[in-house]
């Protein structure tokens, strides 16, 4: 049996955390400045680091990101994102949670240019790539 030929380790997928944070039927995004993706929207989210759990990750990113503290995570979907132009690929792996109060706050403005809740049916185009492709695939965070 002729063995599988593996891939250079630094060319293997990355798992992304990209979590849905919810409030009074709307979600939030933010627009995506100065990496790959810049000018599309995006929800927030980041690398999931060597030994964090996903809950964790979540919980860092957002705070990191809006200030937000959330609660009630609850896993969604994933997604597979092969970013063809930039050499990348990522899992996504997507996280619905709840942010009770507080409004977002610019934390890392290099990296982002807004934070807006927005109706799910109204989320503003060009998505980034993972949430084109949750899109796709028909997924509403509220429902179920």
């Amino acid at each position: 049996m002729a063995k599988e030929k593996h891939s250079d380790v630094r060319q293997r997928p990355l798992i992304g955390v990209s979590v849905i944070v919810r409030r009074n039927g709307r979600v939030l995004v933010g627009k995506r400045r100065g990496a790959h993706g810049e000018g599309t929207w995006q929800f927030p989210g980041g690398h999931l680091e060597f030994g964090e759990t996903i809950e964790a990750c979540a919980r860092r990113e957002v705070l990191e990101e809006t200030g937000l503290v959330i609660d009630r995570i609850r896993f969604g979907p994933y997604t597979n994102d092969i970013f063809t132009d930039e050499k990348k690929h990522y899992v996504t792996l997507f996280v619905l949670v709840d942010s009770p109060d507080g409004e977002p706050e610019l934390r890392e403005p290099e990296k982002c240019d807004t934070w807006q809740w927005i109706g799910w049916s109204d989320l503003p185009e060009p998505y980034f790539l993972p949430m084109k492709n949750l899109i796709a695939q028909g997924f509403d965070p509220f429902s179920g």
